[in-house]
């Protein structure tokens, strides 16, 4: 089931264009900051516009043509989707410019204009709180209540200025949402929407990988995991495995989605983490989870009743080859946890993300001078005052970023700038280009890709561990560009860094199609060259 959000209200500007403003009360015991908002106005989409929501929530290829022919329709005014991947940001814009509608493209990595575009598809963080539109759609807005994104979904929620806001996601989010709104004083109605195509859990589990058919998806949360199925599968000479996992980039997701997809193409099984959850459209028939535990980078855990629901979903989708969704686990052991996993409800959301912003940074900076990004942003947190409905986001990243570049000459705004980038903390070589950026930008004001990365340099992966290693330097080649767009005439090399991460991405695929662990067939190994053969040239092209 899905729930969609229908609010009216006056437009009514405001002079602030932040979503959220704070005030600082003296009280006996020191400052403390009070968050407060600048409400705009909600509503949502029509009937025909959502049916393809599943009960998780999630997007499919339905939901996003009817959302195409729902801005279609509006092609006379302005628009703005508000998508939590750029996958899905992606293929919005692209469904809208297929459909003669012009719409811009906007990441944190990528601004593709078109000419006379009055629409903009665009991640939700990119979210547009300075213009004012016609019609907006947030999607998935159930993840405001996301522990490190839900200050996004939040902003968004509470930041655009339109005429319709229109909210798709899970009914969990329902109370939530309309106790924020009632602040807003907007008439809010909630329409709900069943999934249209069946999905059966099965009460036998696979048990061995020798009855894996085509069209199955097995689920698994480690890349190495991931690996070690995809040759166990392969091994049997019966299929060859497609791999989706997070630390890919999005567009080798993309191709791997896509040659999976393709009833043409050999590869036939799909190997994934929980990355399928949103915005990759796939054919798949059963889906299977090899574990119902996950490691969220503090402990190994149980599956959640809504990740297990988000995942599970994603078989027999409305549109798909398969009309029948099935899902079941590897071993007898896990049956019982998806099943009633299946059978529960979400759990209600009961609070939405806030992040503070640079403006409430700076403001708090007057009160302690002396004090470095890590002492202001951990002294906010400590004494930061909220309402029920809100919690901080977890600034655990931030605060490591912070504690990196504090000693650097940098400008509070810099250093703000440089602690929410997207980089990943964990991973050793994106936070040592990170640390390289902000030292290069403090000495020099501009940042040379060529003194850090050395173009040409980029092989086709043999091993895993130089797999992980190519896919780390796409992760500092993506935040070198999303810098360039934030410090245009300080990262000036963005086309550079733009091709090299196209580089990265044809070089994992060829590893991925010709150098993993696969054991086809004579007949299938002469279709895989062919292909592999085929990136070669692409990657031959770009250098």
């Amino acid at each position: 089931m899905a729930a969609l959000f229908l609010c009216f209200r006056h437009r009514k500007r405001l002079e602030s264009d932040s979503f959220a403003s704070c005030r600082i009360v003296k009280e006996a015991n020191g400052w403390f900051f009070f968050f407060f908002f600048s409400f705009k106005f909600i509503c949502t989409l029509p009937n025909e516009a959502v049916r393809g929501k599943s009960k998780t929530g999630v997007h499919d290829e339905f939901a996003i043509g009817t959302l195409v022919n729902y801005l279609h329709w509006l092609c006379y005014v302005v628009g703005i989707y508000c998508g939590p991947l750029r996958l899905l940001a992606w293929e919005v814009a692209k469904r809208l410019n297929k459909a003669k509608v012009p719409c811009d493209l906007i990441t944190g990595q990528e601004r593709e204009e078109v000419d006379g575009a009055k629409h903009k598809a665009m991640t939700v963080e990119m979210a547009d709180v300075n213009s004012d539109y016609s019609c907006a759609v947030v999607d998935e807005i159930q993840m405001l209540g996301c522990k490190t994104r839900g200050f996004s979904f939040t902003r968004a929620l509470l930041g655009i200025s339109a005429d319709e806001l229109h909210l798709c996601g899970d009914p969990a989010a329902v109370p939530l949402i309309e106790e924020i709104l009632k602040v807003t004083g907007d008439d809010v109605k909630v329409e709900y929407y069943e999934r249209l195509s069946p999905l059966v859990p099965l009460k036998k589990p696979l048990g061995s990988f020798c009855n894996i058919q085509t069209g199955d998806c097995i689920v698994t949360f480690s890349r190495r995991e991931i690996y070690r199925m995809k040759k166990k599968i392969e091994s049997g000479g019966k299929h060859l495995c497609s791999v989706v996992y997070g630390s890919l980039p999005p567009e080798t997701r993309t191709r791997q989605a896509t040659m999976f997809n393709d009833a043409s193409n050999e590869f036939d099984v799909l190997v994934a983490s929980d990355a399928i959850g949103m915005g990759l459209n796939l054919n798949i028939s059963r889906i299977i989870f090899s574990t119902m535990t996950k490691f969220d980078g503090v402990e190994m855990r149980d599956l959640t009743v809504p990740e297990v629901k988000q995942i599970a979903g994603r078989a027999g989708r409305y549109g798909s080859k398969f009309p029948v969704g099935e899902v079941t686990c590897l071993h007898a052991d896990d049956l019982p946890l998806l099943l009633s996993s299946l059978e529960s409800p979400s759990p209600i959301l009961e609070t939405a993300g806030l992040f503070p912003t640079f403006d409430l940074m700076f403001m708090y900076s007057r009160l302690h001078p002396k004090s470095g990004i890590y002492q202001i942003l951990e002294h906010f947190l400590e004494n930061a005052k909220l309402s029920p409905n809100y919690f901080i986001a977890d600034c655990g990243e931030v605060l490591k970023v912070a504690a990196i570049i504090d000693e650097m000459p940098l400008s509070l705004q810099d250093k703000y700038l440089f602690c929410i980038s997207p980089v990943d903390m964990n991973d050793e070589i994106s936070s040592q280009g990170l640390t390289q950026f902000a030292e290069n930008y403090a000495k020099k004001g501009i940042v040379r890709l060529k003194e850090i990365f050395t173009p040409g340099t980029l092989m086709v992966p043999k091993t895993q561990a130089k797999l992980e290693e190519l896919e780390s330097i796409h992760k500092v080649l993506d935040l070198y560009v999303w810098l360039s767009f934030r410090l245009e005439d300080s990262f000036p090399d963005r086309e550079l860094a733009a091709s090299q991460k196209a580089i990265c991405g044809l070089l994992i695929e060829e590893f991925l199609e010709r150098l993993g662990w696969q054991k086809p067939t004579a007949r299938r190994l002469r279709s895989r060259n062919a292909s592999s053969s085929s990136l070669s040239k692409d990657v031959k092209r770009i250098l």
